[in-house]
Parts: C-alpha cells; sequence; structure tokens
C-alpha cells in the first residue's frame, strides 16, 4: 500500500514474510468477526473500531519514530485519512454496526463477495477485467442473492445493506491504495490505522454514541484481541500484502475467512444460519475462485504510479524489515 515511484520499486518480501502473513489474513481475521460480535454487545460500534484502531496504529507509529523512521508528510496524511476513512471508518464500521443484528458467520459470509467488488472498482480506475472474470462477478452476484434472501440476512435489511456498503468502501480503497502517495511500509498503515481510527471517533461523537468503559470481561478480551491479533498483526499483514504481491493473491483470504468465522460462531457463539448461508457462499466461492484463476492466467500488469514521487527519499532509506 506504499507511495510507489518508478524509479524506486518495492523490495521483494521473503516468502517466509508472506506466508506468515497470508496465514494472518486467512486464519486471525476469519476468528475477528465473532469478537465484533462480542465487543459490540457492551460498547458502541464506531467507539469500538476508533479506539481500536488508534491505539494500535498510535503503537505502530511511536515503535517506528523511535527507530527513527520520519513522519509522514503533510500530503501523505491525506493519503492516509482518505484511505483510513474508506476502509475502516466506513468499511470496518459498517460491518461492525451491523453485527448487532447479524451473526458473524453470515456477515463475513456476505462479505465474500468483496474480491468480485474490487475487480469492478480496478475496471473503473485502472483496466477493466477480461470476459472469463465477468462470468466469476456474474456469479458472485447470483450467489450473494441466494445468501441475502435467507432468513438471517432477510431479518436485517439495514445490518445486510451495511456489510454491503462496507464492502463497497473496503474494496475502494484497496484498489485506491496503491495509486496514492503515503508513507513506505509500516509507517504507511501506521497513519493509517491512526488517521481512520480517528474519524471513526469523530464520527462516534457525531453519531451521539455514548463513551463509556465496557463493564463486561468478554467485551475486553473482544476489545484487545481485536487491537492485537486484528489490527496490529492482520491488519498490518493485509497491507504488506497489497503491497508486495499482486491483488488476486491479497485477497484470497475470501477463500477461507468465511468457513472459519462460520466455525467459530458456531463453535463459540452458538450461532445457526439459513441453508441461504449455507447454499449462496460455495457459488460466491466458486466465483471469487474463477476469478483470482482467469486473472493468473495472464501476467499482472505493473502497479499505477502515484501523482508524486515525494516518497523517493523514503523508500531509499527505509529498511526492508519496517514492512514487518
Amino acid at each position: 500500500m506504499a507511495g510507489r515511484s518508478a524509479a524506486v520499486p518495492v523490495t521483494p518480501a521473503p516468502r517466509w514474510l508472506i506466508g506468515a502473513c497470508l496465514a494472518s489474513v486467512y486464519i486471525v481475521w476469519g476468528t475477528t468477526y465473532y469478537a465484533l460480535k462480542v465487543g459490540v454487545q457492551g460498547a458502541p460500534p464506531y467507539f469500538l473500531v476508533g479506539t481500536r484502531f488508534v491505539v494500535a496504529g498510535a503503537l505502530v507509529m511511536a515503535w517506528l519514530k523511535l527507530r527513527g523512521q520520519p513522519l509522514p508528510t503533510l500530503r501523505q496524511w491525506r493519503s492516509a485519512s482518505i484511505l483510513g476513512f474508506l476502509m475502516l471508518a466506513i468499511g470496518l464500521s459498517n460491518v461492525t454496526v451491523a453485527e448487532k443484528t447479524v451473526s458473524s458467520g453470515a456477515a463475513v459470509a456476505l462479505i465474500s463477495f468483496m474480491p468480485l467488488v474490487m475487480a469492478v472498482w480496478s475496471g473503473l480506475l485502472e483496466k477493466w477485467p477480461k470476459r472469463s472474470a465477468w462470468f466469476a462477478i456474474g456469479l458472485g452476484t447470483i450467489g450473494t442473492l441466494v445468501m441475502i434472501t435467507g432468513a438471517d440476512l432477510r431479518a436485517s435489511p439495514g445490518g445486510t445493506a451495511l456489510i454491503l456498503s462496507g464492502s463497497v468502501a473496503w474494496s475502494l480503497g484497496t484498489v485506491l491504495s496503491r495509486r496514492m502517495d503515503v508513507p513506505s511500509g509500516a509507517m504507511g498503515f501506521g497513519a493509517e490505522m491512526l488517521a481512520g481510527g480517528a474519524i471513526a471517533l469523530v464520527m462516534s461523537v457525531a453519531f451521539g454514541e455514548h463513551w463509556a468503559l465496557p463493564q463486561s470481561a468478554p467485551v475486553w478480551w473482544a476489545w484487545v484481541y481485536l487491537v492485537v491479533f486484528g489490527s496490529l498483526i492482520a491488519f498490518s499483514a493485509y497491507r504488506i500484502l497489497v503491497e508486495r504481491v499482486s491483488p488476486t493473491l491479497a485477497s484470497t483470504y475470501a477463500y477461507v475467512n468465511p468457513p472459519v468465522a462460520l466455525l467459530v460462531g458456531w463453535l463459540l457463539g452458538n450461532e445457526t444460519f439459513s441453508l441461504n448461508v449455507l447454499l449462496g457462499l460455495p457459488i460466491v466461492l466458486v466465483a471469487v475462485g474463477w476469478h483470482a484463476w482467469s486473472e493468473l492466467r495472464s501476467p499482472a500488469p505493473p502497479p499505477p504510479v502515484p501523482q508524486s514521487a515525494g516518497t523517493n527519499v523514503q523508500a531509499q532509506n527505509a529498511s526492508p524489515s519496517t514492512a514487518t
């Protein structure tokens, strides 16, 4: 997600780092949906998201500053704020609000449609998918329609709309992150988390949420889990993947998150799911798999170059280890 320039290519990441990042977004993100479900039962949703990412972002940036990394420029803060607003203050907050009325498993099943939404945004901003990818998008739309007509999602049309709109915002932020000027490596996604969390807290005030410390131990544990595993580990891992590998590979978490979330919700939360979710989810996963396969058949285009080359000096001075 880092700001790139034509003169300074992103340093290839070692295979062990890519494998560790994939494992994080595969497994950890699949479990965070249940943690969101627990957290939102005892804390206002925007307050939950905002405090989570402000703390995580501040920790990352403080650690990097102590190591001598320069802080983002004003232009880079603007880019980080846009991405944080789309992906965290809108994308993740919408899902968090929706989980007040939608099960964690049904929420992540619906979110599995996101890579196909990302393909549409890529077409609008970069290059349209091939004909075979349109088949995947159509098939995924059918699977999504099957899921949203189920009892668990039909009972909460507002929650379903929030999840779909959140997926649109998150996927737009992911595509834009390849085009915007933000710091390289961990400083970039630290700034995103801090800015996105701060915006979520402003939205919390605007929506009149009552700020109070949770009284329930499970809610506290859920918040700590979201800060450490969901934000510091998994979100950072996702940003590394977006920066260092193809968008197709980065979006493969959509295969694994739904079954993990369904299993965790069933085991820990005694959640049940309509037949529509169990029928529609495989259709969407097949569509996402078809899209990934069609993309891998042809070489990926080079990432877009940001409008500003202001990150050249920082990219030259940055150590590959700062991306971990």
